[in-house]
């Protein structure tokens, strides 16, 4: 495909992002501090940008081009004090203000810790209890790593221990430690985790979408919770994650399921050169709005 013409989230045209009109905020969070592995989160979004440029606006499941039809408006990247926490806050306040006019706000990470404002955003918003569901190869549900409350493996410890989701939904996990297995235990109301081998097996989808039910949902989804052949470029890959198909069912049945309210798209790490995955996330982040604005947006 040639250049895009415009410079934001699937290279739209004016009368298609209008901050008015469109019916989808794209907010780039380009936050990263508390990288324990590989690094590069920081250029995450603007590759999901550049890539999603490149991605056909056609859809053969709705036969039609969803983005022409409810409209896609780029946010400015957010800048950043060096504090995580001050950080936090401010992600959680451009969020609040984005859902405010009630539209889709959809976040580019940047690491995972960005969903800790996104989310805390979202709530404030709102004011209703929301639902987490996380697409994920890892838990983070620590109560801190490396000497921190706000690092990328703690963001659901933060939001549920918080109170800011009421129950915090997981797929695709396939790498815990023993105190996060523990906390889950000991919280099974409100975490509930299926493990990338019972996604693998079939036979979740009934209950997720009976812990669905009317519910509020903000749907993160950290690219790590894919196979590392279909997204090799993150920071901290696991093998026999899921596959392409297995994501879109699990995207497409929350949406059909639920009120979706947010999403985030975290943890992609760029290779320069090599932008097989950065479009994958792009294809993936379309898909994604696609099913929540067709399915999920009255719940």
């Amino acid at each position: 495909m040639a250049a895009a013409e415009y410079d934001n989230f699937l290279g739209l045209a004016p009368e298609y992002s209008d901050s008015e009109q469109a019916g989808v905020l794209v907010l780039p969070i380009p936050f990263e501090a508390t990288v324990s592995y590989g690094g590069g989160t920081v250029r995450g979004p603007e590759a999901i940008i550049s890539a999603s440029q490149q991605v056909e606006l056609y859809d053969r499941e709705f036969d039609e081009e969803p983005a022409l039809v409810y409209g896609v408006h780029t946010l400015p990247p957010l800048a950043f004090p060096d504090d995580s926490a001050a950080a936090i806050a401010a992600i959680a306040q451009v969020t609040a203000a984005a859902a405010a006019t009630g539209k889709l706000v959809v976040g580019l990470g940047g690491e995972h810790t960005v969903s800790v404002g996104f989310g805390r955003g979202l709530a404030q918003a709102l004011g209703d209890p929301i639902t987490l569901v996380q697409i994920d190869a890892h838990a983070d549900l620590r109560d801190e790593y490396e000497g921190s409350p706000y690092s990328h493996a703690c963001i659901a410890r933060r939001l549920v221990e918080g109170r800011t989701v009421e129950q915090v939904l997981q797929l695709g996990i396939r790498s815990v430690c023993s105190e996060e297995v523990e906390f889950a235990r000991q919280n099974s109301e409100r975490v509930r985790i299926w493990y990338a081998e019972e996604v693998h097996a079939g036979g979740w989808q009934e209950e997720l979408a009976a812990r669905l039910a009317g519910k509020r949902v903000y749907l993160t989804i950290d690219v790590d919770g894919l196979d590392p052949a279909i997204v090799p470029a993150t920071g901290t890959p696991e093998p026999d994650g899921l596959t392409w198909v297995e994501t879109l069912d699990i995207v497409r049945l929350v949406c059909q399921s639920s009120q979706i309210v947010g999403i985030d798209c975290v943890e992609l790490a760029p290779y320069p050169g090599q932008h097989a995955a950065d479009f994958a996330v792009a294809k993936l982040l379309y898909k994604t709005i696609s099913y929540a604005m067709r399915f999920g947006r009255t719940g």
